[in-house]
């Protein structure tokens, strides 16, 4: 009589110390699933698709991003991408001790989850909030550059953390101006980037086709998600940048309205008489306030004071046509008589001049 056959698994011995290890080239084996388990593993693809596309329509929607539309899509996005996350911390897709090259090509694009996140909680819309969401795209997008930086994916420096930016913005208070080398490798480095992301682009647009098609083999495959990954990592750059002058613009405005709100309190204090400052008692004995004088009554105060007197030309009543007309000869007739007295007055002096200066006077080439 045959005995029956039974399955069993292997387990490790108990009597082996130290930490689970894994090999460089065996994974080990994958924890049994329950039936449960076994209906969300084939969602992983169908969730990250899901989120890409949603993604795509935001960034190239026409309508406003604080549209009911855009919003829904966002908050549907960020979702799916949470429990993708989810997921992949069950399934324990990427290991620490292990290389780029041992990653799946399939596998590589789930690598993209975080910088997706951070893309979505940058379209979030709500003031109140906004502080809040900008650190929390912060947090995913160096979490996703972090990973990139392990697995080598680009050569690329990462963005400083809270510790050391503040470490070197105590040490950068006590310079006045910014380093211009600094400066100028910043641009540079920008260049870089830009030139990079083009040649990405045009490198993405030509396997595109294949890759979606199906028709693409493995290293096509491979070399598809590589060159998404290090888009997403100049995209991650560029948006934590931003998001770094931004967090600075809403915490100056912040600390605006703090000063705004004390000056108020103060501003409900009795007004203060005003006085005039000098060097001391001497000096403005002396020399007075510094200026001639202050001013003692207004304008008003001063025609009303004039046109009391009577001191102020017609008390403010336009001349007459005809007067404006004899007084404008009068003029012209005191003119004229002016010119005429000066104009004998130089020919006298000249007739004077010539009497006692003969012809030829002062003319050496006559000389004789």
């Amino acid at each position: 009589m045959l005995r029956p056959f039974r399955f069993r698994c292997w387990q490790p011995s108990p009597s082996v110390p130290g930490p689970e290890v894994r090999s460089s080239r065996v994974r080990p084996f994958p924890k049994m699933a329950t039936a449960g388990d076994e209906l969300l593993l084939p969602r992983l693809p169908e969730l990250f698709e899901t989120s890409k596309q949603l993604l795509d329509e935001v960034e190239v929607a026409t309508e406003p991003t604080g549209s009911r539309i855009i919003q829904d899509k966002v908050f549907k996005g960020l979702d799916l991408l949470k429990k993708a996350a989810e997921m992949l911390l069950e399934l324990d897709l990427f290991s620490r001790n292990e290389d780029l090259e041992e990653i799946a090509s399939t596998d590589l694009k789930y690598l993209m989850v975080p910088a997706f996140q951070g893309a979505f909680a940058m379209k979030q819309v709500n003031p109140s909030k906004r502080l809040d969401h900008l650190q929390w795209a912060r947090e995913h997008f160096l979490n996703y550059l972090t990973q990139c930086r392990y697995y080598h994916v680009a050569e690329f420096e990462l963005p400083k953390t809270k510790a050391n930016s503040a470490e070197n913005n105590t040490a950068d208070s006590s310079m006045a101006y910014p380093s211009l080398v600094a400066m100028a490798s910043q641009r540079q480095a920008k260049i870089e980037r830009y030139k990079q992301k083009k040649e990405v682009e045009h490198r993405l647009s030509a396997l595109k086709s294949a890759v979606e098609s199906g028709q693409a083999d493995d290293e096509c495959v491979r070399e598809y998600y590589l060159l998404h990954l290090r888009r997403w990592i100049g995209i991650s750059l560029e948006e934590i940048e931003s998001i770094d002058q931004e967090i600075k613009i809403l915490r100056g405005k912040d600390s605006s309205k703090e000063a705004s709100t004390s000056h108020s309190s103060r501003q409900d204090r009795p007004p203060m008489k005003p006085f005039v400052l000098t060097r001391n008692m001497a000096q403005a004995k002396v020399f007075g306030a510094g200026y001639p004088s202050l001013a003692s009554m207004t304008v008003n105060d001063w025609y009303e004071q004039h046109r009391k007197f009577g001191a102020l030309p017609d008390q403010g009543i336009a001349k007459k046509t005809s007067e404006f007309k004899t007084a404008a000869q009068q003029q012209d007739q005191e003119q004229e008589e002016e010119d005429d007295e000066q104009a004998v007055h130089r020919a006298r002096e000249w007739d004077d001049w010539k009497d006692t200066h003969p012809r030829g006077y002062g003319n050496r080439q006559n000389m004789g």
